[in-house]
């Protein structure tokens, strides 16, 4: 569980670093409901861009926020509807966006996840300990964010292919960037760093996504009830299923309230044909960025997977060309892909091409149609990648009309159902029992906790599920201490 026990101590500091910085944190009941949230917020709010590094944008962490880069105040859930024309398949698949939360990447919810119930219980020190945030990307873009916030410093540690985007805005964010060996399927060797800031270095609290039940609890709480919201607006008759890649797993635990409210939804999970750890206990490098391999995070609720599958990085980097070329776009709208469409296909980053087409395989797996509905996430936009889209446009020295064509029919229309397993309960518990590897043998993990996940499943997950009203209750004490809430309210 969510430790909650309290160091009175370093709460005060908390408290008055908070109220030095302005610093009024947001319940998750806001963040699902923005109707809780105080008038004057929304008022502040019409004055700050999305980015801006001002506290009241962490009442941005939302789903719900206008799709507008400035002084935008609330509407219904951000996400597109991606018609037949354009995937080929009957069945609705939705997406939640979010390039519309601060940072241009829904991960600011994640850090806040991991980060608020260590805040507001005394068990970080803004004032004087480091907050160590490990990742492939834009995790530690938004912990160094919501460090900036808060006025105390932050290291992100990052492996050094990522797209030069990221990098490029922690300079300015961050007090200090560690690149790490490798590609985003190198998530040992960020383990390996965190493990040496540790040894070497005093005053270090590292919000480690990969095991923080925070980031699971935050994704169940409120990326669920978006998606339960989003099923709804769109008048879909069955909500087939979630379909997500797996970077920490994190935002998987939205499939966990998805499926309480609709059981016959189901959570398929997908990854790099080319690091096929789920699918086949598999290794290597792959393009995806944005998604990590190699292990089973600790915060992956297997036992209610239903499905795991592989997309080629091939096909995702081929379409990410497709989608951000003006070549591409002439094809697309000559074959009768809405226009509102394609205006939107930069709302999709890398990763969120491989959830398209999971949710693609997914739909021709279980042959949907159009009274279907499949959701996914789009985790972050192109503004992040940039840079990888003139490289691979360089390389193809030159795209046409016929090669938009191919891409567009070899790698949307081509997509199969390949690399797709259906999992029982021993395939479930096989992949579940790759933990033991990364967490018992290497990270130091109770092995009666890994059991307790698998064999105590409802007291474990089920309690944890539980725990967004405690946690909410302790962000409204800690408000009232610092006596800004009151103030709002007024």
């Amino acid at each position: 569980m969510i430790d909650l026990t309290k160091n009175e101590e370093v709460l005060e500091k908390a408290v008055e670093r908070a109220k030095e910085m302005g610093v009024v944190i947001p319940t998750l009941a806001q963040m699902k409901n923005p109707d809780l949230i105080p008038e004057k917020v929304k008022e502040r709010l019409k004055e700050v861009d999305l980015w801006d590094v001002d506290p009241v944008n962490l009442f941005r962490i939302s789903w719900h926020n206008e799709p507008t880069e400035s002084g935008g105040q609330y509407d219904g859930v951000n996400y597109v509807e991606l018609p037949s024309e354009l995937t080929g398949v009957d069945a609705k698949i939705i997406a939640l966006v979010g390039k519309w939360m601060p940072t241009g990447a829904h991960k600011i919810g994640p850090t806040f996840g991991c980060l608020v119930p260590k805040l507001v219980t005394g068990q970080f020190d803004p004032t004087s300990e480091k907050a160590v945030w490990p990742s492939t990307g834009n995790y530690c873009r938004g912990g160094a964010y919501n460090s900036k916030l808060l006025g105390c410093d932050s290291i992100a540690i990052l492996p050094e292919e990522m797209s030069q985007e990221r990098f490029e805005w922690l300079e300015h964010m961050a007090d200090e960037v560690i690149p790490t060996v490798g590609s985003e399927s190198n998530v040992k060797e960020i383990f390996d760093k965190c493990w040496e800031l540790k040894e070497t270095r005093d005053n270090i609290n590292v919000f480690n996504q990969f095991e923080e039940l925070g980031n699971h609890l935050w994704h169940y709480e409120v990326t669920g009830n978006a998606m339960v919201k989003a099923f709804e607006e769109v008048n879909g008759k069955n909500l087939a299923g979630v379909v997500l890649t797996s970077g920490s797993a994190g935002t998987l635990g939205s499939a966990d309230k998805v499926k309480e409210l609709y059981p016959h939804a189901k959570l398929a999970v997908s990854e790099a044909l080319q690091c096929p750890t789920l699918l086949n206990n598999g290794y290597g490098a792959h393009r995806i960025e944005g998604i990590g391999d190699k292990h089973i995070p600790w915060v992956h609720n297997v036992k209610n997977t239903d499905m795991v599958m592989a997309v080629d990085d091939d096909y995702v980097m081929n379409i990410v060309r497709l989608f951000n070329t003006d070549v591409g776009h002439e094809y697309l709208k000559e074959i009768g892909v809405p226009e509102e469409t394609i205006e939107n296909l930069d709302l999709m980053g890398i990763s969120c091409i491989a959830n398209m087409l999971s949710a693609i395989k997914f739909a021709k797996y279980y042959e949907l149609g159009e009274d279907d509905v499949i959701v996914t996430v789009f985790t972050d936009s192109m503004e992040l990648y940039g840079s990888r889209v003139e490289e691979m446009v360089a390389e193809a020295d030159g795209y046409e009309k016929m090669d938009a064509a191919v891409d567009y029919e070899r790698y949307i229309l081509g997509t199969t159902i390949d690399y797709v397993e259906e999992l029982d309960y021993y395939s479930k518990k096989r992949i579940h029992n790759l933990k033991y590897y990364t967490w018992i043998e290497q990270q130091g993990r109770e092995l009666e906790e890994l059991n307790a996940q698998w064999y105590d499943y409802d007291n474990y997950w089920g309690e944890l599920h539980k725990m967004a009203p405690e946690i909410d209750k302790l962000i409204n004490e800690f408000n009232e201490r610092t006596g800004l809430l009151e103030e709002l309210e007024e």
